[in-house]
């Protein structure tokens, strides 16, 4: 399948497929009411030093996550959340249909 070819809708390549092979789109199925990501936002970072930190945010607070242990829960997570997101085909064809409906 290509995210971007003729085939594929523009606001489908819009959201992140295109030419940018460090980005990947995954959608979270409305059926799957408890998951991974339902404690709020994460982002993890890997520096130069290839030393991976972690930033979670909240309602109330925010916080810059380094400890190692911690990081690696926040890494185990993030792989929960892709292994409970449609994958990328699934994805295309979610948002391919969205489009249509609109």
């Amino acid at each position: 399948m290509t995210i971007d070819g003729p085939s594929v809708a523009p606001g489908v390549r819009r959201t992140g497929g295109g030419n940018r092979r460090n980005v990947e789109v995954q959608v979270m199925p409305l059926r799957q009411e408890d998951h991974a990501g339902v404690d709020g936002l994460i982002y993890l970072a890997e520096t130069p030093e290839t030393k991976w930190v972690g930033y979670s945010e909240g309602q109330q607070s925010s916080i810059l996550i380094t400890g190692p242990k911690d990081v690696s829960a926040m890494l185990q997570r993030y792989g929960k959340l892709r292994s409970q997101a449609l994958g990328r085909e699934a994805t295309v064809r979610l948002l391919e249909q969205m489009l249509g409906d609109l």
